[in-house]
């Protein structure tokens, strides 16, 4: 090397020196990064309440709902975590349900939706809001009771999506009672037939059409393991979810498909309007819990997202809580 050229250990130190000045500037863009997400208290996120009384006939539209649940309509931002993705979700027009299928949506998924033939009005804002997203919306007007009526909705899903990846059992019914006296036959057989014999039946007959890394994902609910007094009917359906969840999760592990269950608290739906609330009690909804107000959908949407996307590729059998801080898990 030439005496006057420059030494290995200079190289090496101005190297040393353009690194320093440029992580600088790398540290502060983060910083200012941060700066722009500010902290958000969770018990002031949404309205605490009270929710003023209010009824509708089942099954209930969002629309005229007072005030109308946030399903992530203007907040929720996708990342690309399930582009490519076939989705149908039941009960997808309002609620928890709409709040999936939007996020599956901007997460780059094409989106199927059933739900109730009387919830359309519901069901065309969604649809809209799918193909703003730039993705595929199918609508499956249809009733989960029944075999029939179940082997069709996945057909249907399957055929016009080209394939299914994720099936989301939302769909349920819900009706608030004081005392088992009041429990009519009719109730607990159309609530079983909704909440369980249907996520029981739109899961086996989609089993065929799902590939290894293909998920199911169950709702359950809080209800699930702490059953609410005046929804014995329905807390039973969600006991049988979770198990259901459990068992089916370890059938399926042999195929590389994945099962879960997400289980909501006290959640702003429209089940709460159309007889899921006591009368008289709509006021108290939600106010109970550790964080003192009801969830609103949004804040469940990257639940079903989590458990959609292969970054819980080794959840399978579980339950997600989303309960204010009451119950479990």
């Amino acid at each position: 090397m030439d005496a006057g050229g420059p030494s290995r250990r200079g190289l090496l130190g101005g190297a040393a020196v353009g690194l320093a000045a440029t992580a600088v500037p790398a540290v502060a863009r983060s910083a200012a990064s941060s700066a722009d997400v500010p902290l958000v208290d969770p018990r002031t996120k949404y309205t605490a309440g009270p929710f003023p009384e209010q009824r509708q006939p089942w099954p209930g539209l969002q629309s005229k709902m007072n005030p109308r649940p946030d399903c992530g309509e203007t907040s929720y931002k996708g990342s690309g975590k399930l582009t490519g993705r076939k989705a149908l979700l039941t009960g997808g027009d309002s609620g928890i349900g709409r709040a999936a299928a939007i996020a599956f949506a901007r997460e780059g998924a094409d989106v199927a939706i059933n739900y109730h033939p009387d919830e359309e009005p519901d069901a065309r804002e969604v649809v809209a809001l799918i193909r703003e997203a730039g993705r595929k919306a199918v609508a499956i007007p249809m009733d989960v009771r029944g075999l029939d009526n179940c082997e069709r909705i996945i057909a249907q899903a399957v055929r016009q999506l080209g394939g299914l990846d994720i099936l989301v059992n939302n769909a349920a019914y819900q009706q608030s009672k004081a005392d088992i006296s009041e429990i009519s036959d009719e109730q607990m057989l159309r609530t079983f037939d909704t909440n369980i014999f249907a996520t029981f039946r739109l899961s086996k007959a989609a089993i065929p059409h799902l590939k290894p890394g293909a998920v199911i994902i169950n709702t359950g609910s809080v209800n699930s393991y702490d059953p609410g007094e005046e929804l014995l009917d329905y807390a039973s359906t969600k006991g049988a979810i979770l198990i259901f969840t459990k068992g089916l999760a370890k059938q399926l592990a042999k195929k590389g498909i994945r099962v879960d269950m997400v289980a909501p608290g006290p959640f702003w739906t429209p089940l709460q309007v159309a007889g899921g609330q006591l009368p008289g009690k709509m006021g108290e909804f939600g106010r109970d819990t550790p964080l003192g107000r009801a969830g609103q959908p949004a804040e469940l949407a990257a639940h079903f997202v989590l458990l959609a996307s292969d970054g819980a590729s080794y959840t399978t059998g579980g339950a997600i809580g989303a309960n204010g801080g009451k119950g479990s898990p």
